[in-house]
């Protein structure tokens, strides 16, 4: 694998500078007392910078995966940063004067910032389709590691457009009839005002539904999944099963599926205005056929043994038969071993 000096630059740089911010905000956070919509001020910043630098950082790495399409990748890679930058550094601004970044349409100027931050939203989610195309052209060694990056990646992109569900006026806000004089339009809950009890850290409504969780939950499937193929690798010494790749293959599929059933469930979740911490018995009995199914996917389909499968007789030699020859091994153990240094490193 390609040392960190070889991934993409302007990303990385975008990382480093989100990981100055989080600092920032985390100070903010203890000096500045001020509240904006039932949150800390600093408390939107501080999330934002923290999910960029994971993000930024993920897709440096996958863009060194692409080979055909270089260039188209890193200009994608580098419109990404410098949309983010941009968005954060309205986020930053705002908060530095009291106001709300989101879905503001109090003054003109504020209206004119959140207009730009929905551009500069529209320009990522392109960039990082454009990423997600070429990743899926890439040829990747290892089939696991393929799909890990490919279902990550895609799930990202729809986690991201979420994002543009929040945008539109609610119910309320429609029946209200003064869109056009409005000072707010769009939020994160549905079913309830924005600003209203919260769960700690998350922020995420404890009293109606929360379109912040799919967006969440979708957005970082980037770095989840190839993270479970990961600790598929690193407990492949311990599990003999486990270092088959088609296992680990079979397995990355079963948690891929599993993640986007999680993800439409949580969306169904929160349109129907319910908190996440507070399921109704349909919601809590989709739940349990996601488990069942993943459990029964994982356990009688991708951690099945693979079949053996032996030479044909030897024409060469006495005692040569069906039992006188080693199974074929399609996935050799030095395919595998080079496959998993691949993936740890």
């Amino acid at each position: 694998m390609s040392s960190w000096r070889s991934w993409h630059r302007p990303l990385v740089l975008f990382t480093a500078a989100m990981a100055v911010m989080t600092v920032v905000s985390a100070i903010g956070l203890i000096a500045d007392d001020r509240v904006l919509a039932g949150a800390a001020i600093w408390f939107k910043p501080f999330k934002f910078a923290v999910s960029f630098v994971v993000y930024a950082l993920a897709l440096a790495w996958m863009l060194t995966l692409v080979i055909r399409g270089r260039r188209i990748g890193w200009w994608a890679g580098t419109v990404v940063a410098l949309s983010s930058l941009v968005e954060m550094a309205i986020i930053t601004g705002q908060v530095i004067r009291g106001k709300r970044s989101h879905f503001n349409h109090a003054t003109p100027f504020d209206e004119t910032l959140f207009s730009a931050m929905a551009v500069t939203v529209v320009i990522l989610w392109t960039g990082t389709l454009v990423i997600a195309i070429l990743l899926l052209r890439a040829r990747i060694t290892d089939r696991a590691s393929a799909w890990a990056i490919r279902s990550g990646v895609l799930l990202t992109l729809v986690g991201a457009g979420f994002g543009f569900l929040m945008t539109q006026p609610t119910p309320e806000q429609r029946a209200a009839g003064i869109l056009d004089t409005a000072d707010v339009i769009g939020a994160h809950t549905v079913g309830v005002p924005d600003g209203g009890p919260s769960m700690p850290l998350t922020g995420w409504s404890t009293t109606g539904g929360d379109l912040r969780i799919p967006h969440f939950i979708g957005m970082h499937a980037l770095q989840l999944l190839p993270l479970f193929l990961v600790a598929l690798v690193c407990l492949a010494p311990r599990f003999p099963r486990l270092r088959d790749p088609r296992v680990r293959l079979r397995l990355v599929l079963v948690a891929s599926g599993t993640y986007a059933a999680v993800v439409a469930l949580v969306t169904w979740q929160a349109l129907r205005g319910q908190p996440l911490i507070h399921p109704d018995g349909a919601t809590l009995g989709a739940a349990a056929l996601i488990v069942v199914a993943s459990a029964v996917a994982a356990c009688f389909w991708a951690l099945r043994p693979a079949p053996v499968q032996q030479r044909p007789y030897s024409h060469h030699g006495s005692g040569a038969g069906p039992d006188s020859g080693s199974d074929f091994d399609f996935d050799s153990d030095s395919d595998s071993d080079r496959s998993q240094k691949e993936l740890l490193s």
